[in-house]
């Protein structure tokens, strides 16, 4: 592309005096740029100080060449905004790292910067500084390694060094200067030295630092001095950043800083003559904190949204469904067009303003930039503007409550049991009694101030919900063992007032679904998975939840990243689990995402202890393990009670031998990762446990070994197995291993499952085996949609049956879904047309009773009307007409196929 320098220079000459006066200086300098060779001016530039008789000098000399040849290149299009602003944060890196050099080496000759660093924040820690910007770093030093005379102090020493880089920087001499300092954003800076020790810097942020606070770390980085001290204090404090639990009482303070930014600045509301492109309404700050309030609320759970760059956390807010990919796209554009005119402001007379100035003025900040005059400038400016605006309002609390303190008022003007009488709970005085008593320190979450008025606040909405609730009396009790389990509570009720949606969804959880409500009881942080805009939404796939178990802290240990997986495991599952009692989407579709989620933690636990276990014991060389997944698991349909059905099996030659410190015979090695593996599955960790794992359907069961080798399996499989064995394997589905190994195990699996059988004897045995179940494990109640007769084990024992039979000379229809098993034979004429309405009836059921009716009996109204409701029908009593209607269609067929009758009675 060509760009005319030229003209750039001639716009500088005539409406920007700084740079006129900039070229003027250095015409070598000029003429690379009239040339339009503009990445040697830019190396000129790097180089403009060499020479100079000080480090003063030569740092002026280096900013001065290298902001006229940006401002050309900017001006002639040849330098996009990214490339100016990362040039600038390079130039205040460098600038820093030679001040601290040089202030150091003038007390301790030869000294490096070891103990003493620079952390850069706002734009210069997100690489954005603007042309005419402040730096604001913060320095910080360690009194044990800060290189100083022998009797020197080290914090004495260390407050010379920092008045010394500030001076070296920010003073105005004959040469101009390098950047303006600003160092208030240190800790407590109204008290605080201009260095400050680490130690010191860490206290602060781990008890008393703000809200801000947290904001202005978002974009901190180590720029200069010892570098990799200042990382590891970046990672001392990332919990005090990114909240692994969301503190809600954090969002309350984002509310209040958002509105803070529009409440502080008083100046035109609109584009025009002195409008702030940076404080104004829709400016650049509430573009910025537009992504930083969004970064704080969710970057604690989501790692990839810890972006320094705003466009970038934009697009990764956008990519994570936290905002819509229209906000990111528009609010990144209005950026970038603000941030340069913003520059043209600056560049005219290199002055740090952000303001429209008026008439003439205007009209060379528009002209600069190429525009015919300051009404075209404005015309492009106002609606960028009304729309950043309008965008950013939606941020200020739209959804909030309005009028919380007037309800709270009228609820303090009425007495507690007159209340609970009013919104209709029986024996109000007695409820109110108790009600009282959960503040009288027997309750460890109410026992702070801060909680018990937290509470308080709440209460008034929290007894309108309850009063709501079919049961009211039982779920204020439900919500008394919340808040009794619950080691804290306060951010639970911050969280609830501040978002009143989320308390009817909690309502509906403690009193409709009892598994959901004592999951909550014991981890309360589960909430946080509905805070969310994503919150009802499917989860995506396996790769994709896989990635977010996988996103740990850099340096994990082995119980951090098992942690991991049961935090996003625990609030994917709960999420569903809110899904499924709101009927947001069909249990189908549910149980399929579940099996999702247990996949991806089933391959983040594998992979993780895998690294964990060859550290001493190394790896076998040519093997890999392999998890084959059978029943639910493998047909890709759980429930929020399923266990996972896995066989562990290695590739390879079971006599080799591991590379490790500790080397280990392969059976043995695979054997022990296995027991890993299902340990890290189900054994419990600070975060709970994930899954049971059941291993029973491995060569000769419980009696066999955990893992065997992926030839002992085939061989196993062809020679002795049993008949059940090869049912089970029809639902069988490889889980994990390299695209050869899957292949390997799917070959012998379609080996064994695709030979010859007689049928009579596969008769006999299936129904000898359902018989024996039936015997043994016979239905808990009316709602058991697998274990009736009639039921979904039927179901799977003909599908099973016809799959086996028919396997080689009729396509034998063997796939591990069994709503695809049924459509397949149901096309094959093997099964009736009603059967797939019949299987997904009593699969929907089965799904969504292990939430509303667990003891599969009918369950209180309300959750039966709940339950009816998630699997499409108009109340329990259709319900169990669809159930008996779908047995009596699996009964004919099993009479038709096994000419046997099957009774269905209800």
């Amino acid at each position: 592309m060509d760009f005319d320098w030229p003209d750039a220079i001639a716009r500088a000459r005539a409406h920007a005096p700084f740079l006129a006066r900039a070229l003027d200086r250095q015409p070598d300098l000029e003429s690379l740029l009239r040339e339009g060779q503009g990445e040697d001016a830019l190396a000129w530039a790097r180089a403009a100080g060499d020479g100079a008789p000080g480090c003063e000098a030569a740092l002026r000399r280096e900013r001065l060449a290298l902001a006229t040849a940006l401002a050309i290149g900017d001006l002639a299009g040849a330098f996009p905004l990214a490339r100016v602003m990362a040039e600038l944060s390079d130039l205040a890196d460098r600038a820093l790292d030679d001040a601290i050099r040089e202030a150091i080496g003038r007390r301790v000759d030869g000294a490096a910067s070891d103990g003493f660093a620079a952390l850069a924040l706002g734009k210069h820690g997100a690489g954005e500084l603007n042309y005419s910007s402040d730096i604001d770093p913060i320095l910080l030093y360690d009194p044990e390694t800060l290189p100083r005379r022998a009797r020197d102090e080290p914090g004495e020493a260390a407050q010379r060094y920092a008045r010394d880089v500030v001076q070296l920087i920010s003073a105005n001499t004959a040469e101009g200067y390098v950047f303006r300092v600003d160092l208030r954003l240190r800790p407590a800076s109204e008290v605080s030295p201009l260095a400050i020790s680490f130690d010191a810097a860490l206290s602060h942020y781990e008890s008393s630092a703000l809200a801000w606070e947290r904001a202005a770390y978002i974009r901190a980085r180590p720029a200069a001095g010892d570098r990799a001290a200042g990382e590891e204090f970046l990672a001392a404090i990332r919990p005090f950043v990114w909240r692994r639990s969301l503190d809600f009482g954090a969002i309350e303070d984002i509310g209040r800083l958002t509105s803070r930014i529009r409440e502080q600045y008083s100046g035109p509301l609109e584009p025009g003559p002195g409008f702030n492109l940076k404080q104004g309404r829709g400016g650049i700050r509430e573009i910025e904190f537009f992504a930083q309030a969004h970064q704080l609320i969710h970057g604690g759970r989501d790692h990839g949204l810890r972006e320094r760059g705003t466009r970038a956390a934009l697009d990764a807010l956008a990519a994570a469904g936290h905002v819509s990919a229209e906000d990111a796209a528009r609010l990144g554009d209005a950026y970038d067009r603000l941030r340069t005119i913003e520059h043209r402001l600056q560049m005219i007379e290199d002055h740090q303003t952000h303001s429209l100035p008026e008439g003439e003025a205007l009209d060379r900040v528009a002209r600069l930039d190429g525009l015919s005059g300051g009404a075209a400038l404005l015309d492009e400016l106002r609606p960028l503007c009304a729309d950043v605006a309008a965008r950013y309002a939606r941020l200020l609390g739209k959804d909030d409550p309005a009028g919380g303190t007037a309800t709270a008022g009228a609820a303090a003007e009425e007495s507690l049991p007159a209340r609970l009488e009013r919104l209709g709970f029986p024996d109000p005085a007695a409820l109110a009694e108790r009600i009282a008593g959960w503040s009288d320190g027997r309750i460890r979450s109410l026992r702070s101030e801060a909680a018990r008025t937290s509470f308080e606040a709440l209460l008034p909405r929290l007894l309108d919900a309850l009063a709501e609730a079919p049961d009211p009396r039982r779920a204020l009790i439900l919500w008394e063992d919340l808040i009794t389990k619950a080691s804290s509570a306060i951010n639970l009720f911050r969280l609830l007032d501040a978002r009143p949606a989320l308390l009817d969804q909690l309502i509906g959880v403690l009193t409709l679904a009892p598994p959901l409500a004592e999951e909550l009881a014991r981890r309360p942080d589960l909430l946080d998975a509905l805070i969310d805009r994503s919150a009802l939404d499917l989860p995506g796939d396996v790769p994709e939840l896989a990635a977010r178990m996988a996103r740990g802290e850099a340096g994990d240990d082995y119980e951090a990243a098992l942690d991991r997986i049961r935090i996003v495991t625990g609030e994917t599952r709960f999420a569903l689990g809110v899904q499924l009692i709101e009927r947001v989407h069909d249990p189908l579709d549910i149980a399929a995402a579940l099996s999702r989620t247990a996949e991806a933690a089933l391959d983040i636990a594998v992979r993780t202890t895998e690294r964990d276990f060859a550290v001493r014991h190394g790896v076998v060389p040519g093997s890999e393990l392999l998890v084959l997944g059978l029943g639910r698991l493998g047909g890709g349909a759980l429930t929020h009670a399923s266990d996972l059905d896995i066989i562990y099996l290695f590739t390879g030659d079971h006599g080799a031998e591991s590379d490790g410190e500790r080397p280990l015979g392969a059976t043995l090695y695979f054997n022990r990762l296995a027991q890993r593996v299902s340990g890290a599955l189900s054994v419990p960790t600070a975060q709970g446990a994930l899954y049971e794992v059941d291993t029973r359907l491995r060569p000769q069961g419980a009696q066999g070994p955990l893992a065997v080798s992926l030839d002992s399996f085939a061989r196993y499989q062809r020679e002795d197995a049993w008949t059940w064995e090869h049912m089970a394997l029809t639902r069988a589905r490889p889980l994990n291993g390299s695209p050869d190994a899957r292949a390997a195990l799917e070959s012998a699996i379609a080996d064994v499952l695709l030979r010859p059988r007689e049928a009579d004897a596969l008769r006999h045995d299936v129904l000898r085996m359902r018989a024996e179940m039936a015997a043994n494990k016979p239905p808990r109640g009316p709602l058991d949609a697998k274990l009736l007769r009639g039921g979904l084990v039927d179901l799977e024992f003909l599908v099973h049956f016809l799959q086996l039979r028919d396997s080689t000379h009729r396509g034998g229809c063997i796939v591990p879904d069994l709503a695809q098993a049924v459509a397949c034979l149901v096309e094959r004429g093997h099964l009736p047309p009603a059967m797939r309405e019949a299987e997904a009836t009593m699969t929907r059921l089965l799904v969504a009773a292990r939430l509303l009716a667990p003891d599969l009996v009918a369950p209180p109204p309300a959750a039966a009307r709940a339950l009816a409701g998630a699997c499409g029908c108009d109340g329990l009593d259709d319900l169990l007409d669809r159930l008996a209607a779908a047995r009596r269609c699996v009964a004919g067929a099993w009479h038709a196929i096994f000419d046997e009758p099957l009774e269905t009675d209800r």
